[in-house]
């Protein structure tokens, strides 16, 4: 089914179930968030990246926090669900706004019952590495969603988590993306402490060879 929404292009990505705080300062998007308040419509937000706009998410405005007297407002919105733009309208129905014709991506909850606790366990690990504050979730509230923007995933990265229909891909995509990840940290760690350590006196553990034998894969 295609519908049509009004279009809000950023450069970034929104995934379902986020949200998503907004600085609203240009006039377009200021008749936007007017016409959430007063008809109660949704509108996308495309991911802007090579210079190209297909695929994004549908939000909705959940508040307004703030209001300036230029008009100006903070506002807090929630992603909903996964769209691909089939035509674009730079101008919508005499908007100052543009719109899009979309259709819904099918989003499919296959996760494999191990996928959940795995994905969770490397997200702890990699925050671990980081020395960063382990994040404390339920894990039945866990979703591929919910940590997507705190994995170092760049943008593309990002869009291409968003185009899966398939909650085990994204599962695996993710478990894969840490796995790799996660070592590459750990040596730029050692490194850091190697480089914090030139000109001083180090202290090695002194080495048992009761046990040993020779290598001969150095020869």
């Amino acid at each position: 089914m295609t519908l049509t929404l009004a279009m809000f292009p950023l450069e970034l990505v929104v995934f379902p179930g986020e949200s998503l705080p907004l600085h609203i300062f240009e006039n377009r998007y200021q008749q936007l968030i007017a016409d959430c308040e007063s008809e109660q419509i949704s509108f996308g937000i495309p991911a802007y990246f090579n210079r190209t706009l297909k695929y994004g998410t549908e939000v909705k405005l959940e508040a307004v926090k703030k209001r300036y007297p230029t008009g100006a407002s903070d506002v807090v919105c929630k992603g909903l669900r996964v769209f691909k733009i089939t035509e674009f309208y730079p101008n919508y129905s005499e908007k100052l706004y543009a719109g899009a014709a979309v259709t819904f991506l099918e989003n499919i909850n296959d996760a494999l019952p191990g996928q959940p606790g795995a994905f969770y366990n490397l997200v702890k690990r990699f925050y671990e590495v980081l020395g960063a504050v382990v994040p404390a979730v339920e894990l039945q509230a866990i979703t591929s969603y919910s940590f997507a923007h705190k994995l170092g995933l760049s943008l593309e990265q990002e869009l291409h988590l968003l185009k899966m229909t398939r909650e085990s891909d994204r599962y695996s995509f993710l478990i894969d993306h840490l796995t790799a990840t996660i070592p590459i940290v750990e040596q730029v760690n050692r490194t850091r402490r190697l480089i914090e350590l030139n000109g001083h006196f180090k202290n090695f553990d002194p080495l048992d060879f009761t046990e040993y034998r020779l290598g001969d894969s150095w020869e």
